[in-house]
């Protein structure tokens, strides 16, 4: 059977046991819809947790980012599981012992105020379909390459499976949706890494492999021949950084504590029986998460090894077959500038206003985008988000393993896309209709509209799915800085400062989401022409403001709730038993 027909099946064998789930574990009650009740145990919800956070841009493009920023690209690898360490530390556990349904829930209860509620959910909102974009667009990619169908109609067939789970089993069957999620992305992503490691190296664990000597008898390492090689075409060496130190600390700070504030990973400590199981769900989500992060800096350099060496000075005809599947939608381009019949590999831009995504970068980290006729040597153009799914056929792995890879790219997306989709509709239906507009609601009417929301969240995400602000993991990475910026100053102040009130957590989370979303749009949208070091904020990227987003926040939130009146000896004493253990023995829980 050929690769089109395996993946017809794999995807829809995997679509079937999601599809499967979901009606096993159909919601009857807002309590499963929104948290499973709280009785999923540690280890499937750390796997349920890896997989809701294990995005499109893990799974898809992290992977490519190393591949071709080299040795900055790991600010990805440093923040994204730092983040984690923060969560399960700081918040996990007084969040699940707090006991409420959502995140915004905290906010309001915390904040005593519904109008700290509605901000929450305003920051969530926006934060969620910033995220989902990139999900979306990640599924649009998969379908269009693999399933031979265009973008538009892939994000269409995402949507209509994440609505049959989403939908009708909430939290529930997201749950144990994810957890099968998982079992698939991480098989899809270590076999072709092994088989990879084996082809370069000749040793099966990637890890190991991309510190170990190439096997072609020249006595370098992977690493030493990445470089070489680049350096021969006119890159700079694969392992040398040229982001400066400030927006380095910056990109990985705004991921880690980003990490920490997404709505949708958060929640998921609110489904487990006990408090400690929250700490517990943390610690094996980040095992979970290691299995690929660890793998995926030698995916990485594997895939620019082989892209360099199977494409350069190669004569189209000797590519074509899968080069030119995903020259047809867009991801990749070739132009025979000297007539030679030739793919020559060179940095600069290939075409008119696109860049090469490698090495023609600034000292300080960005890109000349030109949008005059460039004269560089290079021929090739070459997207990101194509480097992992297109690693099996450049290195002409089995057509089995070329399957399994698009089945794993589509668990990852619709995965964190199903999660996102949630934490949206529950925050409409819960804190915005039931604890805000209409009171009243009963359960049935509550669940309804919990319903209502996310098939409505589903076509906005559609949309950013089909026409997405950017490449999936730098959509991606805005969402974790306005994350940042915004709710997790707010739910640490919530948890650690006793004299943290409203009016503080208010003016702070509006301030820190409005200055990282205008910066973000502003050199990503409005001025791209402006986007370097020379115009930056301290030196700090678009990627990284939500570093000093979170700073300003914290500022603008200490100082304001000094300056107003304390918050009641209530949401005190509130907080007193969320941050003291059970058993401890003091004034506000000893009797």
């Amino acid at each position: 059977m050929d690769a089109q027909n395996l993946t017809y099946l794999f995807v829809f064998l995997s679509f079937s046991l999601y599809i499967g789930i979901a009606i096993w574990s159909k919601a009857g009650s807002t309590s499963e819809f929104y948290v499973a009740s709280g009785g999923v145990h540690p280890i499937a919800n750390g796997m349920a947790t890896a997989a809701d956070w294990m995005s499109a841009a893990s799974f898809i493009s992290m992977a490519g980012i190393i591949a071709f920023m080299g040795y900055d690209g790991t600010v990805y690898l440093m923040g994204w599981t730092g983040g984690y360490v923060i969560l399960a530390l700081l918040l996990a556990p007084y969040l699940r012992k707090f006991g409420q349904f959502t995140v915004p829930d905290f906010f309001g209860s915390r904040y005593y105020s519904t109008g700290a509620r509605v901000v929450a959910v305003i920051c969530l909102i926006v934060i969620s379909f910033t995220y989902v974009a990139g999900q979306m667009r990640g599924v649009g990619i998969v379908f269009s390459q693999f399933l031979n169908i265009p973008i538009f109609w892939g994000v269409v067939v995402g949507m209509s499976i994440v609505f049959m789970y989403a939908v009708l089993g909430g939290m529930k069957g997201i749950t144990y949706t994810q957890v099968a999620q998982y079992c698939v992305l991480i098989f899809a992503y270590l076999v072709p890494a092994i088989f990879i490691s084996l082809m370069i190296t000749g040793i099966p664990i990637p890890q190991v492999g991309l510190g170990a000597e190439v096997n072609d008898g020249s006595g370098l390492s992977v690493l030493q021949k990445l470089d070489n090689t680049l350096i021969e075409l006119g890159f700079s060496a694969y392992t040398e950084g040229v982001k400066s130190k400030i927006d380095v600390f910056a990109i990985t700070m705004a991921l880690m504590i980003g990490t920490a504030g997404l709505p949708h990973v958060i929640v998921r400590f609110f489904t487990v029986p006990k408090v400690s199981d929250a700490r517990k769900s943390a610690g094996y989500a980040l095992l979970f998460i290691a299995l690929l992060y660890t793998t995926a800096p030698a995916v990485g350099a594997f895939a620019r090894l082989n892209f360099v060496e199977t494409i350069h000075n190669t004569s189209y005809t000797q590519v074509a077959g899968w080069f030119k599947s995903w020259e047809n939608i867009g991801l990749i381009g070739w132009k025979d500038k000297n007539q030679d019949g030739k793919i020559q590999y060179h940095p600069g831009a290939p075409f008119e206003g696109k860049p090469s995504f490698a090495d023609d970068r600034r000292p300080d980290g960005s890109r000349e985008v030109t949008n005059t006729p460039t004269e560089s040597r290079n021929e090739v153009y070459v997207d990101r988000d194509i480097m992992v799914l297109a690693n099996p056929e450049i290195a002409a792995l089995p057509a089995w393993v070329i399957a399994l890879v698009a089945a794993g790219g589509l668990a990852a997306a619709l995965s964190t896309a199903a999660g996102l989709l949630l934490v949206i509709s529950t925050s409409v239906s819960h804190d915005l209709m039931k604890k805000t507009l209409a009171k009243g609601l009963t359960d049935r009417q509550e669940l309804f509209f919990a319903r209502l929301a996310a098939a409505v969240a589903i076509l906005i995400a559609g949309y950013l799915g089909i026409d997405p602000p950017g490449f999936v993991a730098q959509v991606v990475a805005f969402a974790f800085g306005l994350a940042a910026a915004s709710l997790f100053p707010a739910i640490l102040l919530g948890i650690f400062d006793r004299r943290m009130n409203k009016e503080g957590a208010i003016s702070g989370m509006a301030c820190g989401l409005i200055f990282c979303f205008s910066y973000i749009v502003f050199f990503k949208f409005i001025s791209p022409e402006m986007n370097s070091a020379n115009h930056w904020w301290f030196g700090i990227s678009p990627e990284g403001i939500g570093t000093l987003g979170a700073l300003l926040n914290l500022a603008i939130a200490m100082t304001v709730s000094r300056l107003t009146a304390a918050p009641p000896p209530n949401v005190v004493a509130l907080v007193d038993e969320i941050r003291i253990p059970k058993g401890a023995m003091t004034p506000s829980n000893s009797h």
